[in-house]
């Protein structure tokens, strides 16, 4: 039963409330459906099947290519090769014979034209609007009605009738449900660039990671050519995939085989260097560590990290001290990779050790060796996940020893020969002079 309440319990004011009816929820009516529901078995597979983009790298990551109706969101920093990828996958669209429309709201059209050309990237079945608003963007579709729509970017385009500026949450949300719900309608595929924000996340309203149907990262050492197209999300494929570019100043260029770019070449052997076998995603790649030890007149020596997880490279070195008898106190450590690589999970522990020990004590690992292994805080080496697929890599390039985890029985060698070293103090003794 309704009474008066004189003193609100909650800001404590004299006569402030006040009595409002009770408006139950709506209820929700059952409609029609526009189609009956079917047996999965019975859906046709036809709607869902990928058309290659032409660039195998890119394929390898989207899962074979691009699906009619699906949405796919491309983040990276700025700078990083984004609008030229896209441009050259717009090329080869093209070239099949697939008319392509690339919209973009950040640069005028002569500037992407500028870039087509000295890319190579000219086509007459490619189609180029200089646009920011959203109605205006699906007129151009209507007039060119073409097999891939590319918008670069999704934080540029305003929607009309929608509060906000473009880029705002608002905006972001709005667009992005219009052109999805557009790329369902036609069975039209639609790339849409992400900006990201300083700790590397997509830009914008979390949802839109959710409403896509693909989400890739791209990313980059500005220093060095090489690029990576990671999968986060994949409704259609593995989401755990890698694809490897080289931008250059004639465009970007798939790597179907970049464990090259990671290892130098010596021309005699050389202290302070080991090899290991990382994975990313599905891919094993062959990494250089190096590392450098000399000594030290601060009170707090130096621990650089180039490439690699600080947190862990600090851990090694603590067992090396501890475990391994290594004298680290009074000396500066350096350690990085080679060519931009980014290292950061455990199988390149017993590399980090043994490129650290040979820098310090100027032994050197025997040639065409390869290390892996996780370091524990006892000094154990533990087992890595996908042993098999590193071993088979290393030996696809030439390597003919490994120092391995224990307990590798049944795996094959592919012609090397496995060490199996149970702690950092067995592994030491490799290091010869």
């Amino acid at each position: 039963m309704a009474k008066w309440v004189g003193r609100c319990p909650e800001c404590h004011s004299w006569g402030s409330v006040v009595s409002a009816a009770f408006r139950p929820a709506p209820v929700v009516v059952a409609a029609a459906p526009a189609a009956p529901a079917r047996p999965i078995s019975q859906v046709d597979l036809h709607s869902a099947r990928a058309t290659a983009t032409g660039v195998a790298e890119l394929d390898r990551v989207l899962g074979g290519g691009l699906v009619p109706g699906a949405v796919v969101l491309l983040a990276g920093e700025p700078g990083v090769g984004k609008s030229t990828l896209l441009l050259e996958v717009a090329h080869r669209c093209a070239l099949a014979g697939r008319r392509a429309l690339y919209v973009t709201g950040e640069e005028s059209a002569g500037q992407v034209r500028l870039r087509a050309q000295r890319t190579g990237a000219l086509h007459d079945e490619l189609f180029l609007a200089a646009e920011s608003d959203l109605a205006t963007v699906l007129g151009h579709l209507d007039s060119v009605d073409p097999q891939l729509l590319v918008v670069d970017s999704v934080q540029t385009m305003s929607c009309p009738g929608v509060e906000g500026s473009p880029g705002g949450v608002s905006q972001v949300r709005a667009v992005a449900s219009a052109l999805i719900t557009t790329a369902k309608q036609r069975g039209l595929p639609v790339v849409l660039v992400g900006h990201v924000t300083k700790d590397g996340t997509v830009a914008g309203p979390r949802v839109l990671e959710h409403l896509v149907d693909v989400v890739l990262s791209f990313d980059g050492d500005r220093h060095s050519t090489l690029r990576m197209v990671r999968g986060v999300k994949n409704r259609f494929g593995a989401a755990d995939e890698i694809g490897c570019f080289e931008l250059t100043d004639d465009g970007i260029a798939g790597l179907p085989d970049p464990s090259g770019l990671f290892l130098s070449h010596h021309d005699g052997a050389v202290s302070g260097t080991a090899v290991t076998v990382v994975v990313e995603g599905k891919r094993p790649l062959l990494g250089e560590i190096q590392a450098l030890v000399a000594g030290s007149g601060l009170a707090n020596p130096r621990r650089a990290v180039s490439g690699l997880d600080s947190s862990r490279v600090a851990m090694v070195l603590a067992v090396l001290e501890r475990r391994g008898g290594l004298k680290l106190a009074g000396s500066d450590v350096y350690t990085a990779t080679v060519g931009g690589m980014r290292v950061c999970e455990p199988a390149a522990d017993l590399a980090v050790a043994l490129a650290v020990v040979s820098a310090e004590s100027d032994l050197l690992l025997p040639p065409r060796t390869v290390a892996i292994g996780e370091v524990g805080l006892a000094g154990e080496i533990r087992p890595v996940t996908g042993l098999r697929r590193r071993l088979a890599e290393a030996a696809r390039l030439g390597f003919r020893h490994a120092l391995v985890p224990p307990d590798v029985e049944g795996i094959p060698t592919g012609g090397m020969r496995l060490h199996p070293v149970t702690d950092v103090a067995s592994a030491l003794p490799w290091l010869r002079r």
